[in-house]
Order: C-alpha cells, then sequence, then structure tokens
C-alpha cells in the first residue's frame, strides 16, 4: 500500500513528521518575527499576499525543497515527485483553505456588529447601505478565493490518489503469481485498492484539515475565551471555551470508538463473503458446471447472515453518534448561556465565538465525524495487508480465518 508509491514508508514518515515539527519550532520561534507583524490585521482578500503571508509562503516552498530534494537523492523512487511533493502541495493548499476560514471568522466580527448598531434603537440610520455592500462584497471576495483554491485542490488530489492507486496496482499486478491463490485476490487488486485510494482521499484530506485548522483557530479561540465571562456549573475557569471544546470532543470521540469497535471486523467479514459470492458467479460465466442454485443461495445466505449482523451492531451505534451530532448543535450556546445573561458580549462577538468555537471543536471531533469511513477504510486495510503477507512470507492474519458472526 505504501512501499508502492512512497520511498522507505517508515523511516520516510517519521523523517516528515520530525522535519514539520522542526518547521514549524523554527518559524514560531525565530523565522515568523521577521516579517512585519506591526500593521492591524487585514479583513479582506488583501491579506493573502500581505508580506507576511508571502514570507510564510516562501518559508514553506524552501523548507519543502530541503526535504525533497534529501529524499529524492537518499532514496530515489519512481513516484517520489507525486508522493513528496504532490503531499507537500495538498499540505500546503489544506493549510491556505484554513486561513481563508480564519479570514471569513475575522470578517465576522464588524460584519456582525454593523447589523447590531443597525438595528439598535439608539444608532438606528446611521448605517448606511454602501456599509454593508462593502461588507458583503468583502465576504464575497473572500469566498471566490476559497471557491478557486478548493477546486484546483480538488483537482490535484484526484490526479495524486489515482497515481497512487495506479503504483499499488502495478506493484500487485508484478507480484500477481504469488498472490492469485489468496481468497478474492482480483477483488482485492481491483476494488480494495481503488476504495482504499478513494477513502484515503477524503480521510486524509479532512485530517490535514483538521490539525491545521486547530493550529489556526486554537490561538483565536484563547483570544476570544476573554469575552466569556464564566461556564454553566463550573462558573469561571481559565480559557474556559477551549477547555470545554477539549472535554466535550475527547467524550464524543471515546463514546464512538468504544461502541464502534466491532464494526471494522463485521466490514471485514463483508468484502470477504462478497467476493465468494462474486467470485462463484464469475466462474458461472464460463464453467456451466459452476454458479447452481444452490450453492449461490448458500453463499447469499452468508451475504445476508454478515448484514444483518452488521445492521445489528449499526444500530446502537447510530443512537450514540446522532444523540452526540443532536446535542453538539446547541453545545456552544449552552456554554454561552451566562455570558449571554449578563450582555457581556455583541452580535458580532458572539458570531466570531461561535465559528471558533465550530472550527476547533469539529477538529478535535474528527474521529466522530469520519467514523463510518474509518470502519471501512480499516476493513479495506485488514484485506490489503492480508494480501501483501504473502509477499514477505509472513503467516496470515488469524482473522482470514475467522468464521464470519452468526446475527440473532
Amino acid at each position: 500500500m505504501f512501499v508502492s508509491f512512497f520511498p522507505r514508508p517508515k523511516p520516510f514518515f517519521w523523517s516528515a513528521l520530525v522535519w514539520t515539527l522542526l518547521s514549524m519550532a523554527l518559524w514560531y520561534g525565530y523565522v515568523g518575527h521577521l516579517a512585519d507583524t506591526s500593521a492591524p490585521e487585514i479583513i479582506g482578500v488583501s491579506r493573502f499576499w500581505s508580506a507576511p503571508q508571502l514570507w510564510f509562503d516562501l518559508y514553506f516552498a524552501i523548507s519543502v525543497a530541503i526535504f525533497a530534494g534529501f529524499w529524492m537523492v537518499f532514496s530515489p523512487h519512481p513516484w517520489s515527485r507525486w508522493s513528496i511533493l504532490g503531499s507537500a502541495l495538498i499540505l500546503f493548499t489544506s493549510y491556505f483553505q484554513v486561513q481563508v476560514s480564519v479570514a471569513i471568522n475575522d470578517w465576522r466580527g464588524p460584519f456582525y456588529n454593523l447589523i447590531q448598531k443597525a438595528l439598535t434603537p439608539a444608532t438606528k440610520g446611521k448605517v448606511t447601505p454602501a456599509e454593508f455592500y462593502a461588507g458583503i462584497l468583502t465576504f464575497f471576495s473572500i469566498a471566490t478565493v476559497y471557491i478557486l483554491v478548493v477546486v484546483l485542490t480538488r483537482f490535484f488530489t484526484q490526479h495524486y490518489v489515482f497515481r497512487w492507486r495506479t503504483a499499488m496496482n502495478d506493484f500487485y499486478v508484478a507480484n500477481w503469481s504469488r498472490l492469485r491463490t489468496i481468497e478474492g485476490a482480483s477483488q482485492r487488486v481491483q476494488e480494495d485498492t481503488m476504495r482504499f485510494a478513494t477513502i484515503l482521499e477524503s480521510l486524509g484530506g479532512n485530517l490535514i484539515n483538521a490539525v491545521l485548522t486547530l493550529i489556526a483557530f486554537l490561538p483565536v479561540l484563547l483570544l476570544l475565551s476573554r469575552n466569556v465571562t464564566e461556564l454553566p456549573v463550573v462558573g469561571a475557569i481559565p480559557y474556559p471555551l477551549v477547555v470545554a471544546a477539549v472535554l466535550w470532543s475527547v467524550f464524543g470521540t471515546g463514546l464512538l470508538a468504544l461502541i464502534g469497535i466491532r464494526l471494522p471486523g463485521i466490514e471485514f467479514h463483508n468484502q470477504r463473503v462478497e467476493a465468494a459470492y462474486r467470485k462463484e458467479l464469475v466462474l458461472g460465466e464460463d464453467h456451466a458446471d459452476r454458479a447452481e442454485p444452490p450453492t449461490l443461495a448458500m453463499l447469499f445466505a452468508n451475504v445476508r447472515r454478515n448484514y444483518f449482523w452488521l445492521y445489528w451492531n449499526y444500530v446502537y451505534f447510530n443512537v450514540g453518534r446522532y444523540f452526540y451530532i443532536q446535542t453538539d448543535a446547541i453545545f456552544a450556546y449552552v456554554l454561552l448561556v451566562p455570558t449571554l445573561v449578563a450582555g457581556t458580549i455583541t452580535f458580532g462577538i458572539l458570531q466570531q465565538i461561535l465559528g471558533a468555537f465550530s472550527e476547533v471543536r469539529s477538529s478535535f471531533q474528527y474521529l466522530v465525524n469520519t467514523w463510518s469511513t474509518i470502519v471501512d477504510l480499516l476493513s479495506i486495510y485488514k484485506r490489503l495487508r492480508s494480501f501483501e503477507a504473502k509477499l514477505d512470507g509472513d503467516p496470515l492474519p488469524p482473522i482470514e480465518s475467522e468464521a464470519e458472526p452468526v446475527s440473532s
């Protein structure tokens, strides 16, 4: 899965993590302060080509060039341009999308305060239509940049993922003579590699976005926490919004991980019984003595039994998931009740708090929001990992010989 696309995957990913942390430490500790940050924050599209932003872009490009150059010389790989430089480009565009979200959150403050000013009797008539149109135009200019970046990133990522699938396909086909005897070998080469690449495109992009959103919005939420007087029940605590976002997200992640722990194994068995049923049908196309009705009925009974067992396990998983999601929709308002009653914030600050809190909370809830997809990816990973065990001369994992669960 990884050795076909990345050079020496284990040291590569560890070195990428270490290099990223070192680069971030150098940026926040020294390099980032070399740019002129004394000017007030720009609210509008011009912030994306301001001096601090361009200075970061240059620093990012130099860091990537050093890292990529080292690996291309140290461990040449036919897919290194896509796996290293392509990954770096996706990382940068994800960072840029997060910066657009920060720009929109900064825009909310003055714009919603303008709305409050227009609706307040004491200042009624003091806001002109031109001011509203200017605020709306600012939003559209930022949103236009966001749309352009998202569309181009999506286009590139689709090509990136297909190159990864191509690398896996070429690797497995080159070793087909040794792999063809594994159960469902054709499905694992054709369908599982396709689904692995497609799901990883979604999950990987969301994970990068979640991490970068945390980096960008945690400082914003820390500053906005100064406007919150206290929290319900616990009262006044330091950095209340950050603490509440972390604890609430950890609770949701732990809850869904606990009640959904059995799902990857059941999904794995689903792939196995589906492969057995499909294989018999394919053989029946060329051989009259295959795909007899009794055989197909037995194989489809296995499919039905496993799906019914999966549906049952999803019942309690979905109860916990949707209960948490619905509660999550009003959680921020519950936290702000004492502050709203005290009347210590404006409408603009309220919108900024809700926006920043939502971004941070959603980032911490990565597993909550993607658990069903992760379950599917884990089942595919188990199948491909078993596939590769044959090449490595390792024994097949026990799950390959386990019987499918029997539904009650």
